[in-house]
């Protein structure tokens, strides 16, 4: 999106991506065996988003809403309910008081505590686990506050063919006017000097150029010196370095299971809940993998299992096969079926594991209590030479999303326009 705008002003740009494909944490994946289209990375459009919706209308790209029920499934029984913390109004009123920001766990400490809200403070942690993939040690309750008051949740689209057509379209811009994208290049160094940049990658290549925006996801800003994405800066810009280490940035793993037949819907499911899940979207559980989704509105045989926060960062070094197995096995226990019935009706699978993703190393950000302070001095040029672009950049209502990254983008790059 930065590439795409400094081009649309008349400049010449050259990208440099570490992947076999551009996107970062956009994934659509059109084979693997799947019968059609799926999303490993983003995948819903959260709310009428102005910069998003206008690129995809530029683009020529549809959307479709979505509109589904919300079920859960504890203790073997399934409830249909769109709440999932008790005392939720409680919860919020008290956020809407609170003066001074502090971790979410110490808000909880400070106004839940007790074994009469043992429960709430469990809901409140899985559900910033996963939803927000955050962690509620550091996470900040301001921050939270704001989301959860802004939420536009009857506002959900997915992209028509997937997220990818809308990269392909920004690359296209870029493509055509002549810039380069070179794909399988792993940015190593970054020296600045006299005014100028040089961007030297793992084979020792240089590219110079008069400014640099590093758009890497946080957590490979935050990775030690060593790890395979890991980026070097000479000088040191320590402000800018120390900074990125006050912004959360989360873990996930995503699990796409697409089977022969839609084995949650029927008689047998009717008769195991009391009810067919026919508009079933999301389905929370206990399970080992606690979250699941259909394609619902859309009939379709492909189930997304999702595991976020703490418990993805603790599991993030299984194999994909081990992760496909826990899904199978979740799923096992919440429909009364044998993980080895379920491997019997698999069609196609895949495993996003992000947290161990060596160019991801994480989810997507979520405040902690200095964020808003860091993003105050990453939002400032290097010496107007290096410039930083990222979901984590943006503040608003729409963190950890699309919208946050093509903001992002478009305002870097706009920066470097007037410098």
């Amino acid at each position: 999106m930065a590439a795409y705008t400094l081009v649309n002003a008349g400049k010449t740009v050259t990208i440099l991506e570490a992947r076999d494909r551009i996107g970062g944490r956009i994934h659509t994946i059109n084979n693997n065996g799947f019968s059609t289209y799926v999303e490993l990375g983003a995948e819903f459009v959260h709310g009428n988003l102005p910069v998003t919706l206008s690129l995809l209308k530029e683009a020529g790209i549809d959307t479709s809403g979505v509109n589904f029920e919300m079920w859960q499934h504890n203790d073997g029984t399934f409830k249909q309910s769109d709440t999932f913390i008790d005392g939720w109004d409680m919860l919020l009123e008290k956020l809407n008081h609170l003066k001074h920001d502090m971790s979410l766990h110490e808000f909880l400490e400070e106004n839940f505590r007790g074994n009469e809200h043992i429960n709430m403070r469990s809901q409140v942690q899985s559900y910033v686990a996963g939803y927000d993939t955050a962690d509620a040690l550091d996470a900040s309750a301001f921050a939270l506050r704001n989301e959860w008051n802004n939420e536009d949740e009857d506002a959900q689209h997915r992209i028509n063919g997937g997220y990818g057509g809308m990269i392909a379209y920004l690359a296209r811009v870029c493509s055509n006017a002549g810039n380069n994208i070179l794909l399988n290049t792993v940015a190593r160094d970054i020296i600045t000097k006299n005014n100028s940049v040089e961007v030297i990658d793992a084979n020792g290549v240089g590219y110079i150029a008069s400014k640099v925006i590093v758009a890497l996801p946080l957590g490979i800003l935050q990775a030690p010196d060593g790890a395979a994405g890991a980026i070097r800066f000479y000088p040191k810009p320590d402000e800018h370095l120390n900074a990125v280490k006050n912004i959360g940035f989360g873990s996930v793993i995503k699990i796409l299971m697409e089977f022969d037949e839609i084995f949650w819907e029927g008689e047998a499911v009717a008769q195991l809940a009391g009810k067919d899940f026919p508009k079933m979207g999301f389905l929370f559980t206990d399970e080992i993998i606690p979250t699941f989704w259909t394609q619902a509105p859309a009939h379709s045989p492909l189930l997304t299992g999702w595991l976020g926060g703490p418990p993805a960062r603790d599991k993030k070094d299984a194999t994909p096969e081990t992760i496909l197995q826990w899904a199978l096995a979740s799923l096992g226990k919440v429909f009364k079926m044998s993980s080895e019935v379920l491997n019997g009706k698999l069609v196609a699978w895949h495993v996003g594991n992000w947290t161990a993703d060596p160019y991801t190393q994480g989810s997507y950000t979520y405040d902690k209590t200095e964020s808003s302070e860091a993003r105050k001095a990453l939002q400032k040029p290097v010496e107007n030479t290096i410039y930083f672009a990222g979901e984590y950049l943006y503040e608003g209502p729409a963190m950890g999303t699309v919208e946050a990254a093509l903001t992002s983008g478009k305002n870097v790059a706009e920066m470097v326009l007037t410098t």
